[in-house]
């Protein structure tokens, strides 16, 4: 259980990011748990999975209630992250959307989530906040882009914290550019390649047969989310979403419900097992520094 691996024979930081890197010199395609707090990284440790996605938009949902419009601030963004990766040994990949501004802010993202426990995490060229007048998302100028990703990898202090270069160019501005940006950004000492908007089997083709580094698929189809086929193509990572905070507020809205409609709370249904809460809090790790430093 994961209770038995806290305390003395916890992993280290780098211990984790060298797991993550060897999730990507591999061969298999793996799934990460997506996270949001501590609780649901001690749960997927616990399952087995083998690391945890905490992404911009659950952070966003978890800590202010809202949309994913880059309305959270890097130090909510890091604190959150540090919460997560000091309660568990799961290797956590963070979304650090687009470093939270330029190249020179960038770098200062990279030492917070560095310092905050994080294994890996990617840095996008996606213009971000959404500027003004600008209908749909749009994408920084190349030049700007591997500015940014030379100043994340300068910024890192363990060798083994992996930076991955993210871009949604396949869905907005076409493969051929999606092409561009990925042979360039494979020449900035970035370790990964985090691909969003890849839907097909021909766009991921095109793309795996030009990439220099593993890839990381932050969505998936339907025609492109066969594991084996995805592990022939060079994809090392590939997230399946966030499903468990859906799950998470329409658990705790049905609970809500059913206490309002009049439910006993002896009677809920979906509550978790007392002995799973007891694991997930880590109740007899607190009880036995109780009784060693409290005398209880």
């Amino acid at each position: 259980m994961a209770e038995a691996q806290h305390g003395s024979q916890r992993k280290s930081l780098t211990q984790r990011r060298e797991a993550i890197r060897a999730i990507l010199a591999g061969t298999g395609c793996i799934h990460p748990a997506s996270v949001h707090d501590p609780i649901s990284a001690r749960i997927a440790q616990e399952i087995g999975f083998e690391c945890g996605m905490y992404a911009g938009s659950t952070a966003s949902l978890a800590i202010l209630g809202a949309p994913d419009l880059i309305l959270l601030t890097l130090t909510e963004f890091a604190e959150q992250a540090r919460r997560i990766t000091r309660a568990c040994d799961l290797p956590v990949i963070a979304d650090a959307d687009h470093g939270y501004g330029n190249a020179l802010n960038t770098q200062r993202t990279i030492e917070e989530l560095e310092t905050a426990g994080i294994a890996a995490l990617s840095i996008e060229d996606t213009d971000l906040p959404r500027p003004h007048g600008a209908p749909r998302p749009r994408l920084i100028p190349l030049d700007e882009g591997l500015g940014k990703i030379r100043a994340a990898v300068a910024a890192r202090q363990d060798p083994a914290l992996v930076i991955m270069a993210r871009t949604g160019a396949v869905s907005i501005t076409g493969l051929d550019d999606a092409i561009t940006r990925i042979r360039a950004y494979a020449t900035t000492g970035a370790d990964a390649l985090f691909l969003t908007g890849v839907t097909t089997r021909h766009e991921l083709d095109t793309l795996a047969g030009e990439a220099k580094l593993p890839l990381f698929l932050g969505t998936l189809s339907e025609e492109i989310s066969d594991r084996a086929y995805l592990a022939s193509r060079g994809v090392r990572i590939a997230l399946q979403g966030h499903a468990p905070f859906q799950a998470a507020t329409e658990a705790i809205r049905a609970t809500l419900q059913a206490l309002r409609d009049g439910t006993p709370p002896k009677s809920l249904a979906g509550l978790a097992p007392p002995d799973a809460a007891r694991r997930w809090t880590r109740e007899a790790e607190h009880a036995a520094r109780m009784r060693a430093f409290l005398g209880g």
